[in-house]
């Protein structure tokens, strides 16, 4: 884990030069300068520093959040401006938290930024939590939500949890004076297979922004301690139809995290199913590597037939030439647009939806089927790399 941290500063007092920054906070009835006093001397920890990440670190440190903690592993690429608006170009290829660090900085250079180059694992989360006040999850992905959600039970951290995908929000209040963890709302991911693909889902690129605005709200208010949190409740956001709900929820009894059942579960992680770093589900030989594809593009037989089964939104962004497409869920009902004479090359994004699809050709009787190894990952990564990629 690399640590790097700016700024010093006295949390015991506000100066002049903070007052005035901050005048249209202690004007506020219930904030005053004890408010903005609580603020400065708050650590908050930020999990992912990208599109929810963004408006949370930009709106948190120019309110005055005495010390932020960025978590990310990842560097800035281009298609992360669509939406990640703490970074930009100058920032291409750098580590997010730097990038971030570096844009925050420039916003209020009265607080402390400290850049953790890692991702949260088993082996830092709890060093990670425990250095800080309060948790917001800005992550993409099942198992660091699960990890960050027990850690902060473990330790009594209060957690701000959202989470976009498309054009749908959520937001809640969670582990917060007894209230119910994520786990009470979710008890476990669904199954790999039926998780939304983190990378190919898409996201409409202002919905961080509403998102990430309404988590930054909330640990405001929790710091300063004013209004009513969160804490029990779902909110909803439909960007589409501009819309928000509210889902009530309680502490489960039986919650594997914490109730008094927690110390005799097992919790298991969970990810997409595109992340899924598992042992290949097939055969040796019923994989094809991109560039012996290539080579068999360059030769075409009639009998060979692309299949790609990713969304169709997917194949907006990057697809092979003459691929036939049948989404993975609509499979089982189009069998019979297919020929088992053929042989069927099968593509998706990272080779696991291709993967279940081939399980269910060759179950079907379609003998000669093969799957693009690594997906269109590596058929970028290994034959196009100018070919754009989600």
């Amino acid at each position: 884990m690399l640590l790097a941290t700016s700024g010093g500063m006295d949390v015991d007092t506000l100066s002049n030069e903070e007052v005035q920054r901050y005048v249209r906070h202690i004007t506020l009835p219930g904030v005053g300068r004890e408010g903005q006093l609580n603020l400065k001397k708050a650590k908050v920890l930020i999990i992912g520093t990208g599109g929810l990440g963004s408006p949370i670190s930009l709106y948190l440190a120019a309110a005055g959040i005495g010390t932020l903690g960025l978590v990310d592993f990842d560097v800035v690429e281009s298609s992360n401006l669509q939406r990640q608006i703490v970074h930009g170009n100058s920032t291409l290829g750098m580590p997010k938290v730097d990038s971030a660090r570096q844009r925050l900085q420039d916003l209020n250079r009265h607080i402390r930024i400290n850049a953790h180059n890692t991702a949260l694992n088993a082996d830092n989360a709890l060093e990670l939590v425990g250095a800080y006040d309060l948790v917001i999850d800005g992550t993409d992905n099942f198992d660091t939500r699960y990890r960050v959600n027990d850690a902060c039970v473990q330790l009594g951290k209060p957690l701000v949890y959202g989470a976009i995908y498309r054009f749908d929000g959520q937001i809640s209040v969670l582990n917060y004076k007894g209230g119910p963890c994520y786990r009470c709302l979710f008890p476990s991911a669904p199954p790999a297979e039926l998780a939304p693909n983190c990378s190919a889902g898409g996201v409409i690129g202002v919905l961080p922004g509403v998102v990430g605005m309404i988590q930054a709200t909330e640990a405001i208010k929790l710091l300063i301690g004013i209004g009513e949190p969160l804490s029990g409740r779902l909110m909803r956001f439909d960007a589409l139809a501009m819309k928000f709900s509210e889902i009530r929820f309680k502490r489960r009894t039986d919650c594997p995290c914490c109730s008094d059942l927690r110390h005799s579960t097992a919790h298991a992680p969970a990810v997409c199913a595109d992340a899924l770093p598992t042992q290949p589900a097939l055969a040796e030989e019923r994989y094809i590597k991109p560039r012996v594809l290539k080579q068999v593009l360059e030769h075409p037989s009639s009998a060979d037939v692309l299949l790609d089964v990713r969304d169709a939104s997917e194949l907006e962004v990057c697809k092979l030439p003459g691929v036939v497409h049948i989404p993975l869920a609509e499979l089982d009902g189009q069998l019979d647009r297919l020929s088992r004479d053929n042989t069927h090359y099968l593509i998706c994004y990272a080779g696991t939806r291709a993967e279940q699809a081939a399980s269910t050709l060759l179950a079907a009787g379609f003998a000669n089927t093969k799957v693009l190894q690594g997906g269109m990952k590596h058929w970028v990564r290994d034959v196009e790399p100018d070919m754009p990629l989600y």
